[in-house]
């Protein structure tokens, strides 16, 4: 079978997203043939250069422009190219996509998406509930929305503190005054509600997986990250199967029906045996190739079930594998620039 899919989050810069490592997962299926179809929202993503990874690119307008820009222009690319599956790896993008998801499919466009109540899970603000419900911990959080409340939450959680968004930006303060800024930067460009949560001990550990609605689990593996950059991105991580964060990855697979792809981002303290829970992706993470590297492809396995293929069954995946992320360097005619600029496809 070959599919035409579309990938967003092409850009393999200093923050990268997902879609390369998504796009060569891709390229590894041996029981179908993927065609890459790169959604890029600007002409300087590096994936559209890219050709070994992915075959024809094409711009695509930010999400917040709405569905007549947004789906009209994945319904362009259907109709001049071919689009059998759309691979959300942002998530500006996911909640048009999930909204409709039934028109796309209808059009002959699938998503493996989860549901508007499934995504709204990833809200800082739910965490404790979830960690609760999946058998580990969170650090002791207060929700804010005020000054008053701050102080009052900083007094009793104690300094330092992370003062983070509901759903994006998080910042560490080791006083008052770095709190109230952290605050007001977040307030000003993404609103209320606010969470003030107690910086805890241990090493950052992360589960990349996927659930296929049903309570199943299409694959996941757990990584101990080594080396991150300045921007918090993992450069360097080892393969680990930490029990506790596996078995509340399975459980949040099953309890709450996953549908997609996820990521768990867990503190570890291994001598006091916990697991917290720090942030919910309701997506892949940039570092996801790693899971492929290392015998569990998921993004394939999602496709798989996407089109009632027979889904691999991954049981196990070896500890003590190594991730290094690294630069390289690619010369291109300006053509391909201009073309991509002009006509908005490459």
């Amino acid at each position: 079978m070959e599919l035409k899919i579309g990938v967003s989050g092409i850009n393999a810069v200093d923050n990268p997203g997902p879609g390369i490592g998504i796009a060569k997962s891709l390229k590894e299926a041996k029981d179908f043939k993927a065609t890459v179809v790169g959604l890029a929202y600007d002409a300087m993503e590096p994936g559209v250069y890219m050709d070994w990874v992915v075959d024809k690119s094409f711009l695509i307008p930010y999400p917040s422009a709405g569905h007549d820009a947004f789906i009209n222009r994945l319904y362009y690319i259907k109709e001049s190219f071919g689009l059998d599956f759309v691979m959300a790896n942002l998530d500006a993008e996911l909640p048009i996509l999930i909204r409709y998801a039934d028109e796309l499919e209808r059009n002959g466009i699938k998503t493996f998406l989860p549901t508007m109540e499934q995504f709204k899970l990833r809200g800082k603000d739910r965490l404790d509930e979830i960690a609760r419900n999946i058998g580990i911990d969170t650090p002791p959080s207060e929700v804010v929305a005020s000054y008053d409340e701050l102080l009052k939450a900083i007094d009793k959680i104690g300094l330092p503190v992370m003062v983070k968004g509901a759903f994006y930006k998080a910042y560490r303060a080791y006083t008052k005054q770095e709190a109230v800024s952290h605050f007001n930067k977040i307030v000003a460009q993404w609103g209320y509600p606010i969470i003030v949560q107690k910086v805890v001990s241990g090493e950052e550990m992360n589960v990349v997986g996927a659930g296929d609605g049903e309570g199943n689990s299409l694959g996941m593996v757990g990584i101990k990250k080594m080396w991150i950059t300045e921007l918090g991105k993992i450069w360097t991580g080892i393969t680990i199967k930490n029990e506790k964060m596996l078995t509340a990855a399975r459980n949040f697979i099953e309890k709450y029906n996953w549908r997609g792809a996820f990521e768990l981002e867990c503190i570890v303290d291994l001598k006091e045996d916990k697991v917290y829970l720090i942030e919910i992706n309701p997506r892949f993470p940039a570092w996801s190739y790693f899971a492929t590297g290392v015998g569990v492809n998921i993004a394939a396995n999602i496709i798989r079930k996407a089109f009632g293929l027979p889904v691999v069954d991954y049981k196990d995946y070896p500890a003590g594998k190594l991730y290094v992320r690294y630069t390289d360097d690619m010369v291109t005619d300006l053509e391909r620039f201009q073309k991509i600029i002009t006509k908005g496809e490459s």
